[in-house]
């Protein structure tokens, strides 16, 4: 039988168990993959601590990619033996998965598995941040906070080419210098100064456009007193832990601020949103344009490792399993 990593209670790294599964044929608008690379995300970590609850136990996993298997009925567009990939589909950190046809999309031929793999969730997530949650225009300035991370270092690129100038955060100058190299106009080295502060200097006084902050509770007052009037704060995740309730007045005091929460399925509503996505990014890889930097790659059972060195912060870029 195939294996995945699967986690029986919540808890901290250590739950994640690598358990054999029986994995039946696809149902009806099903794919059955043989997975080739399965990313590492914050999202994981929050389902595996319970932050985000599910029924267990489950295969834990939100993106991938692999070659089609078989198919469920009433599939079309997709063969056995098809380079796919997806995101936004549990039981991804396994041997085999069954992903829903609809989530799922073909990988170029000049597009490696891993690389597909690296893309999808934070690739997707970094697009609708930038041209959808609050769509950045020529002349913006921006910031962008774990700018050397995964989703930070595509957020950085794809503001930089719709025209923004990218005021970056990090906490080491191996990350600054990873950060510049993606496109990053300026540094903010929030172990040694005040973010906002620092922020409202560089733009003279006004504050920025708007703020991506995936690292939540320790950034968030700093996040909202970097904004412009009517700026925006697009809090997509929470890597050093869930943010307090905010009074609506915060917003007021801050120039009448806008505050969103956004997540990916809520982008990727329609086939026709997803593929628009996914194109762009894929065409921008193939150009040249978009780096997608892999940061470490495990063996599937050393999910735990990813685990403990993502949530260490001990990692630039994207994490990968390998079955």
């Amino acid at each position: 039988m195939p294996t995945a990593v699967q986690i029986r209670r919540t808890g901290g790294p250590e739950v994640l168990e690598v358990t054999e599964v029986e994995i039946g044929e696809p149902g009806p608008g099903q794919l059955l993959v043989d997975v080739a690379a399965a990313g590492v995300n914050y999202i994981d970590t929050y389902q595996r601590s319970g932050i985000y609850p599910l029924e267990l136990p489950v295969t834990l996993g939100m993106e991938g990619a692999g070659t089609v298997a078989a198919v469920g009925a009433d599939v079309t567009g997709f063969a056995p033996g098809d380079r796919v990939a997806w995101q936004g589909q549990l039981g991804s950190y396994a041997q085999r998965a069954l992903i829903s046809a609809a989530a799922a999309v073909h990988v170029p031929e000049d597009v490696s598995d891993r690389t597909a793999a690296a893309m999808m969730l934070q690739g997707v997530t970094a697009h609708y941040l930038v041209r959808s949650t609050y769509e950045v225009k020529p002349g913006d300035t921006v910031l962008v906070h774990a700018a050397a991370g995964g989703v930070g270092l595509l957020l950085v690129q794809l503001a930089k080419a719709q025209g923004a100038r990218v005021i970056g955060t990090t906490s080491t100058e191996e990350k600054a210098q990873l950060a510049r190299q993606a496109g990053a106009d300026e540094i903010i080295r929030y172990d040694r100064e005040d973010f906002a502060e620092a922020t409202r200097k560089l733009t003279g006084g006004e504050g920025v456009a708007a703020v991506y902050d995936g690292v939540g509770k320790t950034t968030v007052d700093g996040s909202l007193a970097s904004l412009r009037v009517r700026g925006t704060l697009a809090l997509f995740g929470a890597a050093s832990g869930p943010v307090p309730p905010i009074d609506p007045q915060r917003l007021n005091a801050a120039g009448s601020v806008y505050l969103t929460r956004p997540t990916s399925a809520h982008y990727v509503r329609t086939r026709e949103e997803l593929d628009w996505r996914v194109d762009e990014l894929f065409a921008a890889v193939r150009g040249g344009k978009l780096d997608i930097r892999i940061g470490g790659t495990y063996p599937l059972a050393d999910a735990r490792r990813a685990h403990e060195d993502l949530q260490g912060r001990r990692t630039t870029g994207k994490l990968l399993l390998i079955p």
